[in-house]
């Protein structure tokens, strides 16, 4: 028997409501692992090119891993991709929580969703029955509705929706995917597609556990993590993604005032411990995960309600709707992060359209009547939570914000729209590309856009004395490269860990685990029973960055959408790397180094023909010479 699968992706055509399985052998699972990887996969074959992001043919396509589901702590995420209506390009994420475990325990490794409903539905899987429903009455409920009204209508309280609330329904572009109530698949618009598509939620139970090889060294493993992750960790249990608050901040990268600061003189009333001395009254975990970093916090104030149905703040919303909007009430970013989470938005692109509107409003660039009734300025929490709630309910100023991006020139001009920061249509994580030049470097690059999961953290790789620096060293890279440096050294160091980090993305690990690459090998040998190789799993990796970038060849993208917005090639103005920028010939020469490293072609950035070939992809070879594009 097949270990660490089941062979079994769920089939949806929402157009006839037919519902069928595809079947597939251990070679499938092996060759690209699970999560990024399938869905990489799926989203190559199976969108016709130049479709309409929100139109039928469009494919959505959720994918667990041959982990997922086990007693791996750390192992209970899965991936979700489509065409992206915020890029028109290659779309994906990744979530935690419940739902990938409930959707492997029901029997099933994936869900395909093709077609488009006539009206609101949604699936309800149990076990091995899958059965579509009305979602007629669901229609226009917050998330926390969502999920209620389901578990009534299915009779079972521990089903897991995969949903959407109000802001998938009305197609704003960077509407994300709630997995229960504390997990979201954040970037991409995949909850735009899903809003699209008339598709509410899919709910999901199971009571079947996948076999594994080697129960005892998967035992093991659970062990090692529980005993080890406190030291590893530190204060990831206590103050959550916000402790890096304070490091950001005294290393001027805190972004600040829509990226023109590296420091916000508020920072300590939005660091992690804050935090945990005012508004926490909980934590959370994933399935099977001991370190409980998830936020929960409540605010009992007469103008300012926050309850605890949802995960608090993280890092992200922290600078999104505080420092990058000049905000310091905690109180204020941790409602904007609620109103995110029961609409399903993204928190990293609502809160940066809200920072360039801030500053478009502040130079004069926005029209008179669609600002008379908000408090636009930096530092003004009421301004910031009205055009979100604008935003939400696509009114006013909100509704061209609600388009993302890349429709600002359209209705507020070129100069207006200089100020929304984005790659490829996808708003910027909150780091600060001017000290962590490899990650401004892959923010460029990303298939799906600016995203900092996959990318490198270069202050951790900046000193032998890092302990994430072991890591660096397993592959070969002895020497540490300079945080801000862009040279050779910073791509060589970029081409391995981004690699090793994305191999995250297909085996479904949370990247916040104290795992070494050792640990993933033998948790993948410990579950499917394959003699897997580091250099196998590298390769995994690889197959689906490449997946992801053929994607985007045959969408039109080329190395001339690989490149930052302007306001990083300029000096920040203040923090404590006040007048620092990153030069833009070393950026591109990097870059370009970058491209020969990963075989990919320096004006059409696409994979040159040899390294699809290498990567056994012959099929995406064909694939791309059949749309008439020509690769080396």
């Amino acid at each position: 028997m097949a270990y660490g699968n089941w062979g079994r992706i769920l089939r949806i055509n929402l157009s006839t409501q037919e519902i069928s399985v595809d079947a597939h052998d251990d070679k499938f699972y092996r060759t690209y692992l699970g999560g990024k990887g399938i869905v990489s996969h799926y989203l190559l074959k199976e969108i016709p090119p130049g479709c309409d992001p929100l139109g039928p043919d469009n494919v959505l396509v959720f994918a667990a891993s041959v982990l997922t589901g086990t007693a791996i702590p750390g192992s209970a995420r899965n991936s979700a991709g489509a065409k992206s209506p915020l890029t028109g390009g290659y779309g994906e994420g990744e979530g935690g929580g419940h739902w990938g475990v409930r959707l492997r325990w029901a029997g099933y490794d994936g869900v395909i969703v093709s077609g488009q409903s006539e009206k609101p539905v949604y699936l309800w899987i149990n076990n091995d029955t899958a059965e579509l429903r009305d979602a007629s009455k669901l229609w226009g409920l917050e998330a926390d509705e969502t999920q209620e009204a389901i578990r009534n209508e299915v009779g079972d309280e521990k089903a897991t929706a995969a949903m959407i609330g109000p802001g998938g329904e009305r197609l704003i572009r960077y509407a994300c995917i709630a997995l229960g109530l504390h997990d979201f698949i954040g970037r991409s618009g995949l909850g735009a597609v899903m809003g699209a598509k008339k598709l509410k939620a899919i709910a999901v139970n199971g009571n079947t556990r996948p076999e594994v090889a080697h129960k005892e060294g998967i035992a093991e493993i659970a062990r090692w993590l529980r005993d080890n992750y406190e030291a590893s960790l530190g204060t990831m249990t206590e103050m959550g993604t916000a402790r890096a608050v304070p490091l950001f901040n005294s290393a001027g990268a805190f972004p600040t005032r829509n990226f023109r600061e590296g420091s916000f003189e508020e920072y300590e009333t939005l660091a992690g411990r804050y935090m945990t001395d005012n508004i926490l009254v909980d934590r959370s975990s994933c399935y099977a995960c001991p370190v409980h970093c998830k936020r929960v916090v409540e605010v009992n104030e007469e103008d300012m309600m926050v309850s605890r149905r949802y995960s608090g703040p993280e890092y992200e919303s922290i600078g999104a709707f505080g420092s990058n909007c000049g905000v310091g009430d905690l109180k204020a970013v941790a409602k904007a992060n609620e109103i995110c989470d029961a609409n399903t938005l993204d928190v990293i692109s609502a809160g940066v359209m809200i920072s360039g509107a801030i500053e478009c409003a502040e130079r004069g660039l926005l029209p008179t009547d669609l600002i008379q009734n908000l408090d636009l300025k930096f530092g003004s929490a009421q301004g910031m939570l009205d055009l979100l709630n604008q935003i939400v309910n696509r009114k006013g100023l909100g509704d061209i914000l609600a388009e993302g991006p890349q429709g600002i020139a359209d209705k507020l001009g070129k100069e207006a729209a200089s100020y929304f920061f984005h790659v490829k249509g996808q708003p910027l994580p909150l780091h600060e590309p001017r000290w962590k030049t490899g990650m401004g470097i892959g923010f460029a690059l990303a298939a799906t856009g600016a995203e900092h999961m996959t990318n490198i953290h270069d202050n951790m790789y900046a000193s032998e004395e890092a302990p994430t620096f072991t890591a660096a060293q397993h592959l070969g890279i002895l020497d540490p490269v300079e945080t801000s440096e862009l040279s050779p050294n910073k791509a060589r160091v970029w081409v391995y860990m981004m690699l090793n980090r994305s191999i995250n993305n297909s085996a479904c690990i949370c990247s916040f685990m104290p795992y070494s690459f050792d640990h993933i090998i033998e948790q993948v040998k410990c579950v499917t029973g394959w003699n897997v190789s580091g250099w196998e799993l590298m390769k995994v990796s690889e197959r689906s960055i490449n997946l992801a970038q053929a994607f985007n060849t045959r969408e039109g993208f080329t190395s001339e959408d690989d490149i930052l917005p302007d306001r990083f090639f300029q000096p920040i103005e203040g923090g404590a790397l006040k007048g620092q920028t990153m030069d833009r010939q070393q950026f591109y020469e990097t870059r370009n180094m970058i491209y020969d490293m990963l075989g990919w072609d320096r004006q059409s950035a696409a994979p040159k023909r040899w390294k699809l070939y290498e990567l056994g992809l012959d099929w995406v070879v064909e694939d791309l010479e059949k749309q008439g594009i020509l690769i080396d």
